[in-house]
Order: structure tokens, then sequence, then C-alpha cells
């Protein structure tokens, strides 16, 4: 008997070549979505809501591109307002990742600015508020990683000053600013990744902070479980974004994520469902302190 593939699947898999990887690229941080080959598949197409957020405000940090586009899309078609956390010089990403939100029929906030900069950073919360309404779901999304090599001791500390306060930093004062505004049925979901589990050596300083997020995770729902906060955290495999050309080495994306038991790369779309999951009040009312693995077949245990 043959099993229909959903669309989703069939596109990512007709976008890779047959080592599971992409042609060779490069562009400079923070990458854009527009320039690469081929355009990720963030669920356009494919996504269908089917309630499961309706009447629900959700701040998404990285909210421009690659995951948190995905889930942007993904919470708009659920019913959720969405604000947008970018880099400035992501701007014409997040218009377009805008664009599918309002055609859900959905309200759309978009607050440009540096996650480094803590002013910035603590003002996501109260902004989102004041222009939607409220807040139930924030999503730590937002990371920075830089992954062309060179030696360990030629990492400069601007580097892993940048890589730590956008990964880990921010989502602590993002986290904290956000507790007034959340209560019962409401979630924070941080964005881990696989190399908090198998670290790559030109990732030293991004795996440490994607490791410490678990941790942060497992913490804060221990913390939280009293006002009935759920904690959770997605954790994504080798995911085609514009976080790789811009910083990998352009040969190495030849072979992107066929070293994966399912012998290629994921596309946003296919993170975005662990995500609306783990929103979702029905669905995921009794999950907290997971990490939720999205790798193609690696395991994170």
């Amino acid at each position: 008997m043959s099993v229909r593939k959903p669309d989703v699947v069939k596109n990512a898999e007709e976008r890779v070549n047959s080592e599971g990887g992409f042609p060779a690229q490069q562009q400079e941080p923070p990458g854009s979505t527009t320039a690469m080959d081929p355009v990720p598949d963030h669920g356009e197409s494919s996504y269908e809501g089917h309630g499961k957020l309706e009447g629900m405000v959700a701040l998404i940090t990285g909210g421009d591109s690659g995951i948190g586009r995905a889930v942007a899309i993904a919470y708009a078609r659920e019913g959720a307002d969405v604000a947008l956390s970018y880099m400035p010089e992501e701007q014409d990403d997040a218009e377009d990742t805008a664009g599918w939100v309002e055609k859900a029929g959905r309200r759309v906030l978009l607050l440009p600015g540096d996650l480094r900069e803590e002013k910035y950073a603590r003002s996501l919360p109260q902004r989102t508020v004041d222009e939607l309404g409220g807040l139930d779901v924030v999503v730590n999304n937002a990371a920075f990683q830089y992954a062309r090599d060179e030696e360990f001791e030629q990492v400069a500390t601007d580097r892993i000053d940048r890589t730590f306060t956008t990964n880990l930093t921010a989502m602590f004062w993002i986290t904290q600013e956000s507790l007034p505004h959340l209560g019962e049925r409401s979630s924070i979901i941080n964005t881990s990744s696989i190399q908090a589990f198998e670290p790559s050596d030109t990732l030293i300083d991004y795996a440490a902070t994607k490791a410490a997020i678990n941790n942060f995770t497992v913490n804060m729902a221990a913390h939280l479980g009293e006002r009935g906060i759920r904690v959770n955290a997605v954790c994504p495999g080798p995911i085609w974004t514009p976080l790789q050309p811009a910083t990998q080495d352009a040969e190495k994306l030849e072979q992107f994520g066929g070293d994966t038991p399912l012998g290629r790369a994921g596309q946003p779309a296919e993170c975005a469902p662990a995500y609306v999951f783990l929103a979702s009040p029905a669905d995921a009312s009794y999950v907290s302190g997971t990490v939720l693995g999205v790798t193609g077949g690696k395991p994170i245990f």
C-alpha cells in the first residue's frame, strides 16, 4: 500500500541534492531569505490551521525568517495575533512574513532592533501587550552562530559576546519582562538545537548556549509550574534557513543535513507544528519541561 506524502515533505525532498544538501552559496550575516537557492519552505502553501490558538497573542523573536517565519505563519493560521522581533537589516524579510500573517486575517506587530541591547529586548513584551492587547505565548527563537572554519584560539571576544547575548542573555531579559503578563494557559517556548547534544567543533560557543537553553527550560518549567505557565523547548536539527549560507562555508552546504538518518536537512515548515503543539492550551496542557526534537532522526538523549 502506498502512502501519500504530505506536500511539505515532498517539497523538502525535491529541494535537496543527491547528497542531502544544497548548492554552494554564501551570504553575510544575518542573511536574506530571497537570496537563498532554493528559497526555504515556511508552510506558505502547506500549513492549514485548525483554530488551536484562537484569540491568543504571541511574541516571536527572530520572527522575520527561517523557523520564526514558519511559526508566525502557523500561529496566524491557528488564530493568533503575532509580534515579530528581528534585526533592522532584516526588514524586507520581516515585511514578507507580516504579509503572510495579515493574509491569515490576523494582526501583526513589527519590532525591529538588536536583542543585544537590553533596553530594546526588555521592551518587547510590554510593547506587544500595548499594541496587541495581551501576551499568551513567548517564543525565544532568535539566535546567532558563526561556523566558518577558524581555530578555537582565534575566536574573538566580540563574537563570543554576540553569540551568548543574542542566544541566552536576551532570553533571560525577555522572559523576565514577560512574566507579569503571563498566567494560566500561557507558555514559553525556547529554541534549542541538536548542537546541544552533538556539538560541532566549529560551533563551540553556539552549542554551549543551546545546552544552557535546555537547562533554562527545565528550571523555568519547575519555577513557573505553580503559576500554570508551561515552559518547553523545540530542538531542531539541520534546518534550511538564512543562518546557514550566512554563517557556514559555501561548500559545506552541499552536504548540509545529509548525515541525518532521514538523509536531508529539514525545512522551517517542518518545525512549525512542534511550536503549535507546545503553544496549544488544549493539546499540550500537561506538557512542560520538555525538549521536543525535530532533528531528522538524530537522538536528543
